[in-house]
């Protein structure tokens, strides 16, 4: 079997330049297939982990993904808000450690404003359990004399060019019907512009989206609008904005965290029961893997494509191999004539094809990890999505797998019909 292997080795060596390029594509198809299922894996875990740290987060009573989507990703938007004494009835339950309330409604440009407390600063976090950085600036202060303070998400400063000191305007609702982050917007809060204080380190999360400001400064651009449309007659200034109460009445939702993730169920069932008001507690883990079964259809698709760029690549190996074997019958034959079997002939040709496709796989291999290593941090700083460089997973050793027993059957194919050639029609082709 060895002499078998060296015959193989030596055979394809001869012929290098043109199963060179053979190698060549099995190795960019298993780079791809292997490179797809870290990244997918990867995304997955980025988006799975939007949030983190946070055990609960409670909202108006409705689908758990549907919370999801508008607390965490900023899509759509809630079927009612609840209020901030349901909010406190939940920060003062004996397992809660802390509350963070947030509401939602207003845009930035087509970005969505974000009003919440400072302590979103420190007990929101992403990942695996990675805190907001501040890449510039500070986050606002949450006082009166910082009332008009806002800390942009990383992608809303690089969009719009934006930079610390400068003024911006919130817009009342969602952008406009058929509008684009910068074309004609909705009724604006014009006469209570914003200054850029901060701006957050990319996260790869909804939040690089998203406008952050006080809960106070949404009560006070809302002090003169009712129903979602300004006053007739009533302008209230931005530095008498101040003199009102701005405590807000209500919130879109609250993350919770607890003192002990034992009793988050206790919680949630204290949640449900509340008498005041109909509420809903979510585990944002749960609901996320929840929300991915439904979206994740397509880095299904994207695996499926790079499994047929893996059997493109060995379709052509079997092209390779058979077209040069009208030009090996005689080499073929020869072996036959000093006692191999047609069995040698057929284990020589699969030899060969399982040491081709073994050698592209492992350079593929190498050159998807190797991908990962160098553009690991610049993938990191540009999309926030963190590419694990660790050991190959059991999908990836399956992959791998997949492709080196893919190759081999690939290989029997030129192997039978080399089998089946007698010793006289390789000494005496055809011409």
């Amino acid at each position: 079997m060895t002499a078998l292997l060296q015959i193989a080795a030596r055979s394809a060596w001869n012929r290098r330049g043109t199963l060179a390029l053979v190698v060549l594509s099995i190795a960019l198809a298993t780079a791809l297939l292997i490179g797809l299922e870290r990244l997918r894996n990867d995304i997955r875990g980025s988006f799975t982990q939007s949030v983190s740290g946070t055990d609960l987060i409670v909202g108006a009573r409705t689908g758990p993904v549907q919370l999801m989507l508008y607390a965490v990703f900023r899509v759509g938007g809630a079927t009612n808000n609840i209020s901030m004494d349901g909010v406190r009835a939940v920060a003062a339950h004996r397992a809660v450690a802390w509350t963070v309330p947030i509401a939602l409604g207003d845009s930035h440009r087509g970005h969505p404003v974000l009003g919440t407390t400072a302590g979103y600063f420190e007990h929101f976090a992403y990942g695996d359990r990675q805190p907001l950085v501040l890449a510039q600036g500070r986050a606002f202060s949450g006082t009166l004399d910082g009332l008009y303070e806002a800390v942009l998400g990383a992608e809303v400063a690089q969009r719009l060019g934006y930079r610390l000191g400068q003024r911006i305007t919130l817009t009342h609702g969602l952008r406009a019907a058929g509008g684009d982050a910068g074309g004609e917007l909705a009724a604006e809060h014009a006469d209570k512009p914003f200054t850029v204080v901060g701006v957050l380190a990319r996260t790869g999360t909804p939040v690089d989206r998203t406008v952050h400001v006080s809960l106070q400064a949404i009560e006070a651009i809302h002090l003169d609008w009712a129903g979602g449309a300004p006053l007739p007659g009533v302008s209230i200034a931005a530095e008498h904005a101040r003199k009102f109460s701005l405590e807000p009445r209500q919130v879109t939702a609250a993350l919770v965290g607890l003192k002990n993730r034992v009793a988050v169920f206790n919680v949630q069932r204290f949640v449900a029961e509340y008498e005041a008001e109909p509420l809903l507690a979510v585990l944002p883990g749960v609901a996320l893997d929840e929300l991915w079964a439904a979206v994740g259809l397509g880095e299904r698709a994207l695996l499926a494509m790079s499994g047929l760029v893996a059997l493109v690549s060995l379709a052509s190996l079997v092209a390779v191999v058979l077209a040069g074997l009208n030009e090996r019958r005689r080499e073929l034959a020869v072996l036959r004539a000093v006692g191999a079997g047609p069995r040698h002939v057929l284990a020589l040709l699969a030899a060969e094809g399982a040491l081709v496709t073994l050698s592209g796989a492992m350079l593929g291999a190498a050159a998807a990890a190797g991908a990962v290593l160098a553009a690991g941090p610049w993938v990191q700083q540009r999309f926030g999505i963190t590419l694990q460089a660790t050991a190959p997973t059991v999908e990836q050793w399956a992959l791998f797998g997949a492709v080196l027993l893919a190759g081999m059957l690939a290989s029997l194919v030129p192997g039978w019909r080399a089998y089946r050639l007698s010793l006289a029609d390789g000494l005496t082709p055809r011409t």
